[in-house]
């Protein structure tokens, strides 16, 4: 604690602005557009599985595999990459402005000194903080690839209202303020703030498991480590926040699903609780880690390559 106080009563005249480093956010945008442009058949798969409560007319699929066959076959190959648009932007700004909160955050409580370590409690904070700053930017641009992927493609199957039939992403963003409001755009908000836990808990064990590493080697906490060991460490952080924290993400998709009707969270939790059962919330969880896990190890990855 004396360290710690110590350690705050630094250059009070520390400029805020001095602690934010632009590579930050160019590593994110990089990495994150990059990854979802790969991935997102697999991220389209994880929506409609979370989606799929059997009590609607939208397609229900069996398997992972039967899901990519029905798609390719009904709305072909194209159909795999519906609401990619709002993806790669979506994907890119999150990394990209969560990479900057992150890092400025970081910065500013270590006062500039890289060297300071913050130990578990302050890395989960920096995590928690940069996540709700990062999702009341970017929350908008998820509810539309939500419904961008929600459009099935097969006439007959879903009737065709105006108000939720989109021709892209600037069209969805402009239909849903006209037809909803601030609060269209903003659906699936609160299990969105849940999720800030998902990062906190991911980016505190990822930055646990380097510091711990190094220091089993006798190195700086700080230290570069080698491609392997970046890419393991992001792999088994991000296994460990999903299995943890994943029924908020079940929770928001349907929030943000223009084909149901939910008032309010607490109604989505007690609905998929009584039709689904628990298993309802981990609805897509497969090719949810089949998506996430290389999706992060790409992140980082380009993240670590890009500051470094």
């Amino acid at each position: 604690m004396q360290n710690m106080k110590n350690h705050s009563n630094g250059n009070s005249n520390f400029s805020i602005l001095s602690h934010i480093k632009y590579q930050h956010l160019l590593a994110g945008v990089s990495g994150g557009a990059i990854s979802a442009l790969i991935l997102h058949p697999l991220d389209l798969m994880k929506i409609r599985f979370s989606v799929s409560d059997g009590r609607t007319a939208i397609p229900q699929y069996n398997s992972l595999f039967s899901a990519f066959n029905t798609v390719v076959q009904q709305e072909g190959f194209r159909g795999l990459y519906r609401g990619v648009t709002p993806n790669v932007w979506g994907s890119g700004s999150a990394w990209g402005f969560y990479f900057l909160f992150y890092n400025s955050i970081k910065n500013w409580i270590q006062k500039g000194d890289s060297q300071y370590p913050l130990g578990a409690t302050l890395h989960m904070l920096a995590a928690a903080e940069a996540g709700v700053l990062t999702l009341l930017v970017t929350n908008p641009i998820w509810v539309v690839k939500t419904r961008l992927c929600l459009q099935y493609g097969i006439k007959g199957t879903v009737k065709q209202d105006a108000s939720i039939s989109y021709n892209g992403m600037l069209d969805a963003l402009v239909k849903i303020y006209h037809f909803e409001g601030v609060r269209g755009l903003y659906r699936g908000f609160v299990p969105g703030m849940f999720g800030v836990m998902h990062g906190a808990v991911q980016f505190m064990t990822y930055e646990e498991m380097k510091a711990f590493y190094n220091q089993y080697r006798n190195f700086h906490h700080d230290k570069k480590l080698t491609t392997g060991e970046y890419l393991g460490f992001a792999a088994l952080s991000k296994l460990i926040a999903a299995v943890s924290t994943y029924p908020y993400q079940v929770l928001r998709t349907r929030l943000q699903d223009q084909h149901h009707n939910y008032n309010g969270t607490w109604d989505c939790v007690k609905k998929t609780w009584a039709y689904e059962g628990l298993r309802g919330f981990y609805k897509g969880m497969a090719p949810y880690l089949l998506h996430v896990t290389p999706n992060i190890c790409l992140v980082m990855l380009v993240y670590e390559k890009f500051t470094n």
